[in-house]
């Protein structure tokens, strides 16, 4: 499988399975390996940013990353799997960059 430079899925390890069809034969199923989110415990925050009425994620990562598509370091980094808790108005966001 092929990712965007950027793609948190970059550099994960694809899989080949050979799976019955319904018809009995054998079909090859490609995935890609779960990514486990990393602990930022450790690492240094950024910036801390509260959120305000009509604030976007993808605005917030364009001024903090450079690249709107990066908003899932900024979620890694929040430990949140679905973005749209980051865009929740007075959430304070912990800006900091993931590592791969």
């Amino acid at each position: 499988m092929t990712y965007e430079t950027g793609s948190r899925y970059l550099g994960l390890e694809t899989v080949h399975l050979q799976v019955p069809d319904v018809d009995g034969t054998l079909r090859t199923v490609a995935y890609t390996r779960r990514r486990v989110i990393p602990s930022y415990e450790d690492q240094p925050v950024l910036a801390e940013h509260r959120v305000a009425e009509g604030e976007r994620l993808d605005v917030l990562t364009a001024r903090h990353a450079g690249d709107p598509t990066l908003f899932w370091m900024i979620c890694d980094a929040n430990s949140v799997l679905d973005p749209a808790e980051l865009e929740a108005v007075g959430r304070v966001v912990r800006i900091a960059m993931a590592r791969r």
